[in-house]
């Protein structure tokens, strides 16, 4: 999809290649130097703050207030410099001469924070990395989209804070708007022909900002994203890996309509592990994308609620009406994962619900009947749909169908299942049963047999299973697997091996690659000897 004069373009910059290749280094090279000078302070080169017992003991209330506030150490964020030297985690093909356009030749950007009572050191650091690690000539703005925060010091005394930049605004909405809304404002004041979404706690790397620029503009369709590198919401620790021969993941689902990360598919990894990779979804946090294709495309959908589904929404119709989605692995920002939401909405808001039945509704065809299914076909209200519905058509996007044949072919289908429902045992009442819990939670966890039935929802529960083409029983993204223990729940990886399964019709037993059947003993499902008279190694879809 890349523009057919981008030959030319390459001959007619060639010495902008080399002086902007050479500042790429300079500024890796300035930055090690910086942290040489800064070496005894707290988090220096990305390292992490791991406080002694005494430190604990004096700061125990502030450490505390701060992971009740925030959901990660604020009083550990708060000892480190704003504008702390982190590693250079790029490939040294990124640094290249020729790999980018000269900075004369990209596109300025406005970047996009959206806040709500944000930790004062996660902020300013985030902007901080931006500035200081960006060539000023690319940040036409920086826009900070406040929702509604109610900490004193992210009113006033932010506003001070910043006044020592020109390029820095900040926006506030009156009342809670949530994730979607606030960006929406940001980029309705945006005046660069480039926008970037930022969370508000990251840092930016070295040269993160051209690659995302480079790919823009050459084609303002491209819709780029940093590999997002992790920092500990304990230690603040700056964690990445440098990928080798393009071996990074790439953004999916599964379809409860969640987000999921997984390896990008062989065919996909190019040979220049600097080069872009193509995603079927992102993360959403982080990204950056041409105004002019962001409206054309319909921005968010401004019926969407609070935060929730926006991301899927976007990376469908990226793909769909002719725009591509990448990640860069010359491009790289940190981000604090943290495990809980430390904000509080009104009770009984399921905005995650609504949008996700909104996109559905809009993007996915015929096979938002496998959504449905997840939720008990229970749609709740979700708006009206008549201007999102005319957007798709007046673009004239493909198919659904056609994102999961050509962008997304390594998704689970569950539309091309062999068999599908409960497994049910020959022992009376008993059925294959998935541990409760989420994902995270019950990988590597065995499977047991439990009566059949009584699930709220009967089509999606802890019983639904799927026979694939493959030979795999799986849920979603995760197989029935045997290693020569007993039968567990693991990521499904297609290779078969542990995960192939072979359901004999006639006899109705399952059989592993081992020449062992599964089989129920109690309340356990185990593998054994293979025999035609066993009732406990009778199973039925």
């Amino acid at each position: 999809k890349e523009n057919e004069d981008d030959e030319n373009i390459e001959e007619e910059v060639d010495e902008g290649y080399k002086e902007e290749t050479e500042k790429n280094g300079d500024q890796g090279k300035d930055e090690a130097a910086s942290a040489e000078a800064k070496a005894d302070s707290p988090g220096e080169r990305g390292e992490g703050v791991i406080l002694n017992d005494e430190e604990k003991l004096n700061a125990k209330d502030e450490i505390s207030e701060g992971w009740k506030d925030n959901a990660f150490n604020e009083y550990v964020s708060s000892l480190i410099s704003l504008d702390r030297s982190l590693p250079d985690a790029r490939h040294p093909a990124c640094m290249e001469q020729g790999k980018y356009l000269a900075v004369s030749a990209l596109p300025a950007t406005s970047v996009i924070i959206t806040f709500h009572n944000e930790a004062w050191s996660t902020l300013l650091r985030t902007v901080h990395s931006v500035i200081g690690r960006s060539p000023p000539e690319l940040i036409r703005e920086i826009i900070l989209v406040d929702d509604a925060s109610t900490r004193e010091q992210l009113k006033a005394p932010l506003e001070e804070y910043i006044k020592r930049w020109d390029f820095v605004k900040i926006y506030r909405a009156p009342d809670r708007v949530g994730l979607i809304r606030g960006r929406l404002l940001g980029a309705s004041k945006a005046a660069g022909p480039v926008l970037t979404f930022l969370d508000s706690h990251c840092e930016c790397t070295a040269g993160w900002l051209e690659p995302l620029l480079d790919r823009i503009a050459r084609n303002s369709s491209n819709v780029v994203c940093p590999v997002i590198d992790s920092i500990n919401d304990d230690t603040f620790k700056y964690n990445y890996k440098k990928p080798q021969n393009g071996a990074i993941n790439v953004g999916g689902f599964n379809w409860n309509l969640i987000f999921t990360w997984h390896p990008a598919p062989p065919d996909k990894r190019p040979a220049n592990p600097s080069d872009p990779v193509p995603s079927p979804t992102m993360a959403g946090g982080l990204f950056s994308i041409s105004k002019e294709f962001f409206e054309k495309i319909g921005t968010y959908d401004p019926g969407f609620d609070i935060w929730g589904g926006e991301n899927l929404e976007l990376s469908f119709k990226t793909w769909m009406c002719g725009g591509s989605l990448e990640i860069l692995p010359c491009s790289h920002v940190g981000h604090v994962f943290r495990s809980r939401s430390p904000y509080k909405w009104r009770p009984g808001t399921n905005s995650l619900k609504r949008n996700s039945v909104r996109l559905a509704e809009v993007w996915l065809d015929d096979y938002k009947k496998i959504y449905y299914e997840r939720i008990n076909n229970n749609l709740g209200r979700f708006g009206d749909l008549t201007s999102r519905k005319s957007l798709r058509s007046s673009l004239q996007c493909r198919s659904f169908s056609w994102y999961l044949d050509t962008v997304y072919p390594e998704v689970f289908r569950p539309d091309l299942a062999l068999s599908k429902g409960k497994l049910r045992s020959s022992v009376a009442g008993l059925c294959l049963t998935a541990p409760p819990g989420k994902k995270k939670d019950i990988k590597n966890k065995p499977v047991f047999a439990s009566p059949c039935g009584g699930h709220s929802n009967p089509v999606w529960n802890v019983q639904t299973w799927y026979l694939t083409q493959a030979g795999e029983i799986r849920r979603d993204d995760l197989c029935l697997d045997h290693a020569g223990g007993g039968v567990l729940l693991y990521g499904c990886h297609g290779l078969g091996g542990n995960q192939y399964w072979m359901l004999d019709s006639k006899t109705l037993q399952i059989q592993h690659t081992t020449g062992k059947c599964m089989a129920v003993r109690g309340k356990e499902v185990v593998m054994e000897e293979c025999r035609a008279d066993s009732v406990g190694q009778k199973w039925k879809f």
